[in-house]
């Protein structure tokens, strides 16, 4: 899982590849519509695609030769899942200080 997890967060890293699951998330595309509002060649956006297909965020359609690519519904419940962990001991921590600043605040004095 770590290894498909650094996956994601590198391919989440770039804008472009974040602009272009922002357009996905819109429905699917062709290489060529995503292409156009980039103003980038078609194989700097075919490159972009296949980081996003590798971190398993996007596949592939079966629309004959345009391929049109979409959004995986379940792609970044790996990442939610870390970054809800994340949040838990954040969240404990800050509840721990606040007990503890409370159960000191009078003995200071």
């Amino acid at each position: 899982m770590d290894s498909l997890l650094d996956r994601q967060f590198s391919a989440l890293a770039d804008p472009t590849r974040r602009a272009i699951l922002a357009r996905l998330a819109r429905g699917e595309a062709t290489v060529g519509e995503l292409q156009r509002p980039f103003g980038i060649s078609q194989p700097a956006i075919s490159r972009h695609l296949k980081v996003l297909e590798s971190a398993g965020l996007i596949e592939g359609g079966k629309a004959a030769q345009a391929r049109p690519r979409r959004l995986k519904a379940d792609a970044l419940d790996d990442a939610r899942q870390w970054i809800d962990g994340l949040r838990t001991l954040w969240s404990d921590s800050f509840d721990q200080l606040d007990a503890f600043l409370k159960a000191t605040e009078g003995k200071a004095e």
